[in-house]
């Protein structure tokens, strides 16, 4: 079985993401269910995966990151409102048999991702 893993790379300051929080949603034909809710470690990751085990189904997924708390935690000044906020990242795992890593590489401007493994 694979497992879903994320992590935040802040690009402004050159370093992990600490102490961000995420959430994860499955997408369904009615709306979105959450899933679990998380805080970047020190290195800007989960502890432990967003799925593993039976809980990886094939489906589309949502990870909605607090980048804007993130940034105004660490001092950063920021345009009220702010350009990037709440970044919403949305996926789908076509496979439980493999890993998805989505990291989220984001500044008070920008932000991108891409699939791991």
């Amino acid at each position: 079985m694979g497992k879903l893993s994320t992590h935040v790379l802040d690009t402004t300051q050159g370093k992990p993401g600490a102490g961000v929080r995420l959430a994860l949603f499955a997408i369904e034909p009615n709306g979105r269910t959450l899933l679990k809710t998380d805080v970047t470690n020190a290195d800007g990751r989960c502890s432990a995966p967003l799925l593993e085990g039976d809980a990886m189904q094939i489906g589309k997924y949502e990870l909605v990151f607090a980048a804007g708390d993130y940034f105004a935690a660490e001092g950063v000044v920021l345009p009220e409102p702010r350009f990037v906020d709440q970044v919403t990242i949305a996926f789908g795992i076509a496979s439980v048999e493999q890993n998805y890593h989505v990291p989220l590489v984001v500044t008070p401007w920008s932000y991108s991702t891409y699939r791991g493994s």
